[in-house]
């Protein structure tokens, strides 16, 4: 009975994590001042990709490029860190947003040109997601980073963020 019970509290707090990370993304493209529906049109792939390897364990980190689609130059990213320590204790959930909106104001907004992209760095072995193909990160080169702690959490299962900007 109590593995049943771990079980679906561990769904719980995949799904928790998931939707709390695509809302945050989602957040972070629009205070930014670039156009969410990009996130919105691939919500269900993106859920599918991110949920599929947190819940295997697979899912290392998820990274929100901006870029300058002239140049293909990285402008800006923000990074989510994926952290295992899952407790089963159901009581502790929560998402901070006003760290991130804080950290938005901060590094301010992007040019409205911009384009973003989504890409989850996984361990080896993780599933093939349909929707979801190899790729490889642009240079962040020259670029400072900042990192804001843990913003998402769930019985342990946690979601740290942290955003690179150009050094100016």
């Amino acid at each position: 009975m109590s593995t049943f019970v771990s079980v679906n509290t561990y769904t719980h707090s995949v799904t928790y994590v998931t939707d709390n990370i695509l809302r945050s993304l989602q957040d972070i493209v629009k205070l930014s001042g670039l156009n969410p529906g990009q996130i919105s049109d691939d919500w269900d792939t993106l859920e599918r990709g991110i949920k599929t390897w947190i819940d295997s364990k697979h899912l290392e980190t998820i990274v929100l490029e901006v870029y300058n689609p002239r140049t293909n130059e990285l402008i800006g990213r923000w990074d989510v860190q994926i952290a295992y320590e899952w407790s089963g204790d159901n009581g502790r959930f929560w998402v901070d947003t006003d760290q991130i909106k804080a950290a938005i104001k901060k590094s301010g907004v992007w040019p409205i040109e911009s384009k973003y992209r989504i890409v989850c760095c996984n361990k080896d072995g993780a599933e093939n997601v349909v929707g979801w193909s190899p790729t490889s990160l642009r240079s962040a080169s020259g670029m400072i980073r900042q990192s804001l702690g843990t913003t998402i959490e769930h019985s342990g299962l946690a979601a740290a963020a942290s955003y690179s900007r150009k050094w100016s």
